[in-house]
């Protein structure tokens, strides 16, 4: 058995399920502190929730070193109806070809190939000429309150420098390598709540319906273009998601209808532009309105670069595909990242099983993964050595 597959079957055997870590990073500080990696627990949140934070990093001796980090989750979504699987999601287990359990794609293979390439890349260098750090959570599938985004926040704090980031989100589509994220849309939601007045069904006069009220400003908000995007992001989205009224008789007008919505905004918009914008389309319908607001993340992009170079060309050595480049997709923790990395890139396997019953990965791509994470570690130690030789 690869060292990699051990490992990733030793983490898909823990439960844990969001935002229980169940010692994953226990396992994986362990292999970190035996190849010389400094591990400090950042765990945060309520004692009842507590969530599992993992900050470790080898530095570099040479001066103005440069950073990489490996960043991903450990926690799982749940694993919906047990009697639907084919085989206990936490028990790894092998048929035709493919390693099923939960967690197998998203993420924990990504983790065992980046600490195996870890592992193998600094037994392979007395000193590399860049830093190498590991950002790892337990809070990335629930709420993302107190897991990478308090790590960022502690580490923006003490005027941690990093320059390059790899996160372990299953990217790929129809095989590993042909998909990486560079970049992910923002997101912003709304509950928007528009007051009437509640009443008989028979006697309207007597009442004033909201969702007749709101349903013109629907209509204009469905028509809107936000903007045209570019040459990274599809252009600005609007969506409702739910629609509630009534008090569930069918002879009562509503007195109030709540509209929940999601903006997924590219680099061309701001939240508060989109918010503004929104609102002078309620207020022109004159409605009586509240509305709350949650910025769930900014958008964000890796043009081009040192990274992204390193990163397709290892791809293309170990794989033969040439990657294409998207910022398509939900949201994940690069989005926390990316507000003190300029270069954070998503990059792992496919994700077809992903959040499914039986979830799997493709035997033959995980050790291809790992060598795929220690070739870029390879490009970049040549580009760092040759940047201090300068």
């Amino acid at each position: 058995m690869s060292l990699t597959l051990d490992l990733a079957e030793q983490l898909i055997a823990q439960p844990s399920v969001t935002p229980e870590d169940a010692q994953c990073l226990t396992l994986i500080a362990s292999r970190l502190t035996a190849i010389g990696f400094a591990c400090e627990r950042m765990d945060h949140g309520p004692e009842n929730a507590r969530v599992s934070n993992l900050w470790a990093i080898k530095r570099s001796n040479q001066p103005n070193a440069k950073t990489l980090v490996f960043a991903g989750h450990t926690d799982v979504v749940p694993t919906g109806p047990l009697n639907k699987w084919d085989s206990d999601p936490f028990t790894p287990t092998h048929r035709d070809g493919k390693l099923f359990g939960r967690g197998a794609s998203d993420m924990k293979t990504s983790l065992a190939a980046m600490v195996v390439a870890a592992q193998e890349f600094t037994q392979s260098q007395i000193d590399a000429d860049f830093s190498l750090a590991f950002l790892l959570t337990s809070d990335e599938e629930g709420p993302a309150l107190d897991g990478t985004v308090k790590v960022v926040e502690a580490l923006k704090a003490r005027g941690e420098t990093l320059h390059w980031c790899i996160v372990g989100e299953p990217t790929s589509v129809h095989q590993i390598g042909d998909m990486v994220k560079n970049g992910r849309r923002g997101t912003l939601s709304g509950k928007l709540s528009v007051k009437g007045l509640q009443g008989h069904i028979a006697y309207p006069q007597l009442a004033r319906n909201p969702i007749h009220l709101l349903a013109p400003a629907l209509v204009d908000l469905t028509a809107v273009e936000w903007d045209k995007g570019n040459a990274y992001f599809q252009p600005t989205g609007w969506q409702v998601s739910n629609i509630h009224a009534g008090t569930g008789a069918n002879n009562v007008i509503p007195g109030e209808v709540v509209v929940d919505f999601n903006f997924r905004f590219s680099t061309e918009s701001t939240a508060d532009g989109l918010k503004q914008r929104l609102e002078s389309i309620l207020k022109k319908h004159d409605l009586d309105y509240a509305l709350k607001w949650t910025l769930g993340g900014l958008p964000f992009i890796t043009t081009p670069g040192d990274l992204l170079e390193v990163v397709q060309q290892s791809i293309l050595e170990i794989t033969g595909v040439k990657t294409e480049l998207s910022t398509t997709g939900g949201t994940s923790d690069a989005r926390f990242i990316a507000q003190i990395c300029p270069q954070v890139i998503e990059f792992g396997p496919p994700n077809d099983s992903i959040h499914q019953i039986n979830e799997f990965v493709r035997l033959s791509d995980i050790d291809c993964l790992k060598n795929i994470y220690l070739g870029i570690l390879q490009r970049l130690q040549l580009l760092s050595h040759s940047a201090a030789s300068a």
